[in-house]
């Protein structure tokens, strides 16, 4: 399986390797990393052991190796690589105003991999193995499922090596986070292929809601992954903010934004919705316009 890409400044097609890619190939294509290794690695404790030991000063170590291997743009960040304290410090860096310009319109929430759907309902003719995904059980909350149950429904995936903080797609005012107990399963696209329901249903995830003056109310869930012991928000919830302002980060890992919106109020820009009926996710940066 390769994972390939839209990359959306150029237009090429590209194919992105995943850090520990034969691990997750074992872990959810191979009977025994299913039956033996994936239980204790969707564990919360796993998840934040490691981050601990990300959190640790001798992490930093680990840090130009994976600027290397990654091919991270390090210039971006306000820090310069010899002053982070530890691997999660550089991880979850802040960049320079400038690295990322807020457009026009609504803009995506983070860097990384957008799958676009019109229709929320659409989501399982593109995952088709596994058990249907419900936004009821995704939310769990019945009312406010059937409030989206025909929103359109966006997925950024982000891989380890993309910036980590995400923002707010919108200006409005947030509510408080709801927080959703679960697991850590990877959200790698080996993980989703057969277990898209699973993982976005049993993860540990939270969601507020963005009321705006004009483009309804938005839903953002950050969802958890293995290795990312932490979710963590940074936003003032029931305050009035600018889009693009940040809402919060991700420790150690990859992990996903889902955002649900009224497909009356917002038009996704079509070649991201192209690309998802091509099967193919569109890589797209923080405050990049992808729908109006």
């Amino acid at each position: 399986m390769q994972i390939k890409f839209i990359n959306r400044q150029t237009g090429e097609t590209q194919t992105e390797t995943p850090p520990g890619e034969g691990f997750l190939k074992m872990l959810y294509n191979n009977p025994f990393g299913k039956l033996a290794l994936l239980p204790l690695v969707k564990r919360k404790f796993l998840s934040e052991w490691y981050g601990r030991k990300m959190d640790k000063p001798s992490s930093v170590s680990k840090i130009q190796k994976f600027v290397d291997d990654l091919n991270i743009d390090i210039n971006e960040a306000e820090k310069k690589i010899n002053d982070f304290i530890s691997f999660n410090d550089f991880f979850y860096r802040k960049l320079k105003p400038e690295a990322r310009p807020i457009e026009e319109g609504f803009v995506s929430p983070g860097d990384g991999k957008l799958l676009a759907f019109e229709n929320v309902t659409d989501v399982h003719n593109f995952f088709i193995k596994g058990r249907k995904f419900t936004l009821e059980e995704f939310l769990a909350n019945k009312e406010l499922a059937q409030t989206y149950k025909n929103a359109s429904l966006l997925i950024l995936r982000l891989a380890p090596n993309d910036y980590h903080r995400y923002h707010f797609p919108y200006e409005g005012t947030p509510s408080e986070m709801v927080k959703i107990k679960g697991d850590y399963l990877s959200v790698s696209p080996y993980a989703l292929a057969g277990n898209f329901t699973k993982v976005f249903c049993e993860n540990k995830r939270e969601y507020c809601i963005l009321e705006t003056k004009d483009k309804g109310n938005i839903i953002l869930a950050p969802v958890g992954a293995t290795m990312v012991g932490s979710i963590i928000q940074t936003y003032t919830a029931n305050k009035p903010l600018n889009k693009g302002d940040e809402m919060g980060y991700f420790a150690f890992g990859g992990s996903t934004i889902v955002v649900l919106i009224d497909k009356n109020k917002i038009k996704i820009d079509q070649d991201i919705l192209n690309n998802t009926k091509n099967r193919i996710e569109t890589f797209v940066k923080m405050g990049e316009k992808i729908g109006q």
